[in-house]
């Protein structure tokens, strides 16, 4: 199972960024995904969850509404666009199978003016 994250940078406050997770290794279109994040000094937490046909989506609280979980199943690829960014967003974004204890590196997101 490997999973590369990417899109990640430094953004204002306000703005936007659309991020990617490559998928390989295991058959992507029958696994639900989701997106945890981990600022410095807390705790992995979960961001957003997809369903295997992408028709199923839940989103923590903080961020419902502003960030939006999908898949492309033909490009073994799962995306979070991210919209109205504010600093406290800022953290390393990974991408998981639940079915599979595998991480990616992740992707940095900074939001600073």
């Amino acid at each position: 199972v490997q999973l590369v994250e990417s899109g990640g940078g430094l953004v204002q406050p306000g703005g936007s960024l659309k991020l990617s997770c490559a998928a390989s290794g295991f058959t992507f279109s029958i696994n639900a995904m989701r997106w945890y994040r981990q600022a410095p000094g807390m705790e992995r937490e979960l961001v957003a969850h997809i369903n295997a046909n992408g028709q199923i989506t839940e989103y923590a609280g903080s961020v419902k509404g502003r960030f939006t979980i999908s898949r492309d199943n033909g490009e073994n690829t799962l995306y979070l666009q991210m919209k109205d960014l504010k600093p406290e967003d800022t953290a390393v974004y990974y991408c998981t199978a639940i079915a599979f204890a595998a991480w990616g590196p992740g992707t940095q997101v900074t939001v600073s003016s």
